[in-house]
């Protein structure tokens, strides 16, 4: 649906055509290639900088995501606290809040950069709220608020809605309460990226379509055309790292599937709520996700697809008639009015896959011996996370020392994931749990143990 209204027709630029020296060469036009092309240009337009990308540009998550410029962060404040510094020492208290206030930043900061390229993105900040629809998820929306506020986080960043304070933001069935926080925006993803694409060649940054490549190594990238040298070579490839050599296991590529309803009418919109377009979910183990978009339609997606063996990436993969019935299904029983009748038309059913690196926390950072810088891992909450990693990795470049280099994630490794069939047995365990977990907590309305048990391995 995003490439359907993205009003781009999706030519795809030309390919690489023979070997090319440059400074910067940044693999995977998504927003973290195109976001760190942006920043290192703005900065230095004297940079010779090149994107390749094997698609085209937001062909992946980027392009057909749910849409949600959020602060989540795949990693805690806790975690955060107690990765380390180079030097050995924690980064602690003080470094993780910093961290935490450069995500709720970088929402603003996508909004301003994406105004000042002339990108109609279609955002609306109007925040997210996660109902809680159980007296387990209700348990877990306040355990949620009292760890903030351990953290010195007040009600300006994150609040426990009661049962009418939810529901004077959006109605769905069975709500008993609810978190909420501003610090998200709904926007139009693929009109984010494709025009993104576009500001960085205005910057004269070249941007060489439908080139996979095929290894990276200090100073070079391969194609199938030709061998772009460059003093840095950033990895951009999030869900498709795993099909670069050396690269296998650092992340697993995770599919989430999405659909789209026709536009509603305004009578329903009534019914459900998000006038200003707050972004949705509840407080289940299975993610679940939802966005009212600018010309009235609902989209929402969630997990629930199966990992393939060996991280398969397959354009069939994209579809899963169960999971789209399954999120159809869910979908009317939160929102009844969208099922009386005929029901709604949905018009759209896509998905795509997302990188989860084995300790869920992501990361930035360069190798200053090598030459070779990445970003990702985002676990699904990339798109302002993207922006924050595009202006660290311009620091890192440009050898600024700045607060973002300082942040607990640049720099960060996390362990690689264990080898076939190991990791396919774990996660789609993992995905299997947290699914019997929820079905657990509908019966008991306690807190599921399964859910207790499993949530160590899942990060």
């Amino acid at each position: 649906m995003w490439h359907a209204t993205a009003g781009d027709d999706w030519a795809p630029r030309a390919p690489l055509r023979g070997d090319l020296d440059v400074d910067v060469a940044i693999v995977g036009a998504g927003l973290t290639g195109l976001w760190t092309a942006h920043y290192l240009a703005e900065a230095d337009p004297a940079l010779r900088i090149a994107v390749l990308e094997a698609e085209v540009a937001g062909y992946g998550a980027s392009g057909r995501n749910g849409g949600w410029c959020s602060a989540l962060f795949p990693a805690s404040l806790d975690t955060l606290a107690g990765l380390h510094r180079p030097d050995g020492r924690r980064h602690g208290r003080a470094a993780a809040l910093a961290q935490h206030a450069a995500m709720r930043a970088s929402v603003d900061e996508v909004a301003r950069a994406a105004a000042g390229e002339g990108i109609d993105a279609q955002l609306a900040k109007g925040g997210t709220i996660d109902l809680a629809r159980s007296p387990a998820q209700l348990a877990r929306a306040r355990t949620e608020v009292e760890h903030a506020r351990a953290w010195g986080r007040g009600d300006d960043d994150l609040r426990l809605l009661d049962r009418a304070g939810a529901e004077a933001v959006v109605r769905a069935s069975g709500t008993v309460g609810a978190t909420y926080t501003p610090d998200c925006a709904a926007l139009h993803p693929a009109r984010l990226v494709r025009g993104l694409a576009r500001a960085v060649e205005r910057r004269g940054v070249r941007v060489h379509e439908r080139t996979p490549v095929t290894a990276i190594a200090p100073g070079r990238c391969e194609t199938p055309y030709g061998v772009v040298r460059a003093d840095v070579v950033v990895r951009a490839t999030e869900g498709y790292t795993p099909r670069l050599p050396g690269h296998e296991r650092d992340v697993v590529p995770v599919y989430s599937l999405v659909i789209a309803t026709e536009p509603l009418p305004e009578a329903v919109w009534e019914e459900i709520g998000l006038a200003r377009r707050e972004t949705f979910s509840d407080h289940r183990h299975l993610v679940v996700y939802g966005q009212r978009t600018a010309d009235g339609r609902l989209v929402f997606g969630g997990r629930g697809a199966p990992y393939h063996l060996g991280s398969a990436i397959r354009p069939g993969h994209d579809r899963d008639p169960r999971v789209h019935a399954r999120l159809l299904a869910t979908l009317h029983e939160m929102f009844p009015v969208l099922g009386r009748g005929a029901g709604v038309r949905v018009t759209h059913a896509w998905g795509g896959a997302l990188g989860i690196p084995r300790d869920w926390c992501a990361s930035v950072g360069l190798d200053r011996a090598s030459g070779l810088a990445w970003a990702g891992g985002y676990v699904g909450d990339g798109v302002a996370t993207a922006n924050l990693a595009g202006r660290t990795l311009r620091d890192l470049v440009l050898g600024h020392e700045t607060a973002l280099t300082a942040l607990p994630w640049v720099g960060h490794r996390s362990p690689r994931w264990e080898p076939e069939p190991l990791r396919w047995l774990g996660i789609n365990a993992g995905l299997r749990a947290m699914t019997a977990a929820d079905a657990e907590e509908s019966l008991t309305r306690r807190p599921s143990l399964v859910a207790r048990a499993v949530a160590p391995l899942l990060g």
